[in-house]
């Protein structure tokens, strides 16, 4: 049995660092277990322009302690109205890593999102043309359609004919959560990705559900049925380079969480390493899981892989309760893993 692990250090594909104290709080979490982060960009206002973009750099940076080594990636908030040429120069000047999609009403912040993506075909093209991946939350947003139902839906109406329609462009399926998202990536060509969260390795529906509503196990997209946790787990774990880490670390102070209309979002960046170490532990995946957390990412976007190492072991870690103003994801239990 493998007791200690070293691997290349690890990136983020997914993450919500928010702003302002929000961000002071939060950012050190990530930037200690990760070299390099793909940052959300909804803010409010949401990061729409290459100036705002770089800004937003600025204040992600000054939030880190300087004896971090760490790179926020910035993506572009992509809505009915975005220039095309505005994303290409965002991206050649390296502000913008990549754009993201948030069908309009979708998820926190989607308000200002795209309503069809028809109207956002041009930029599409564009992007296909320069390289700069797109990011999706994969979900309809009808109010007809069951809750559980969006991601698959979603991949039927909008993600298989974009990915026909501009077979050239770089698209990650954002924190998949069902059998038929990991089988649509593991059979689409090599320019689709998908990244996958611990939260949806570890739960599926009841943790939110059952013994009383449970709004900090409350995420979007929700947790779903047993076997689509035990699919997800399966392509997390297979090796293949299709699936790599993306926390979706997402905090909410408390007291909108536990809100008569609570906020979606799961906070996972403290002890995010040790959550997936524990999913590929007892799956038997260990060999599998530096290509997980290390190398699957930066190939797939083309950037270099970390020179750096982090070594984790087996050991208990105790999840606190609270982390200032923030729940976070296994709070109240014992890992059994340790970063050294």
């Amino acid at each position: 049995m493998t007791d200690r692990l070293t691997i290349r250090r690890p990136d983020d594909w997914h993450v919500h660092l928010r702003d302002g104290a929000m961000l002071a709080h939060v950012a050190p979490y990530t930037a200690r277990q990760f070299a390099r982060a793909i940052v959300m960009p909804n803010l409010s206002p949401p990061v729409t322009t290459v100036a705002e973009g770089r800004a937003y750099r600025e204040r992600i940076v000054a939030a880190i302690p300087a004896a971090l080594d760490f790179t926020p990636l910035i993506v572009a908030y992509l809505t009915d109205g975005t220039d095309a040429e505005e994303m290409a120069r965002g991206h050649a000047e390296g502000v913008f890593t990549a754009a993201k999609l948030y069908p309009a009403h979708a998820t926190t912040g989607s308000a200002h999102g795209v309503t069809d993506v028809a109207n956002i075909m041009g930029v599409l093209e564009r992007m296909a043309d320069i390289g700069m991946p797109l990011l999706i939350h994969g979900e309809v947003t009808d109010h007809d359609v069951d809750i559980f139902d969006r991601e698959a839906l979603f991949i039927d109406r909008t993600l298989a004919p974009l990915v026909a329609r501009l077979p050239e462009l770089k698209i990650v399926f954002e924190h998949i959560t069902t059998a038929e998202a990991a089988q649509f990536v593991a059979d689409a060509p090599a320019n689709v990705a998908a990244t996958i969260t611990p939260q949806h390795l570890h739960i599926n529906r009841n943790a939110m559900l059952v013994g009383g509503i449970r709004p900090h196990a409350y995420c979007l997209p929700v947790a779903k049925r047993e076997h689509h946790r035990l699919a997800v787990r399966a392509a997390a774990t297979s090796g293949s380079p299709k699936f790599f880490l993306g926390t979706d670390s997402a905090p909410h102070a408390v007291h909108t969480k536990e809100a008569p209309c609570g906020c979606a979002g799961i906070f996972n960046a403290p002890f995010a390493l040790e959550s997936y170490i524990a999913a590929f532990d007892e799956d038997g995946a260990l060999d599998r899981f530096e290509g997980f957390a290390s190398e699957h990412g930066p190939r797939f976007y083309g950037l270099p892989l970390n020179q750096g190492t982090i070594t984790l072991e087996r050991g208990a870690t105790v999840v606190p309760d609270r982390i200032g103003d923030v729940v976070p994801f296994h709070a109240g239990e014992t890992l059994g893993w340790r970063i050294v």
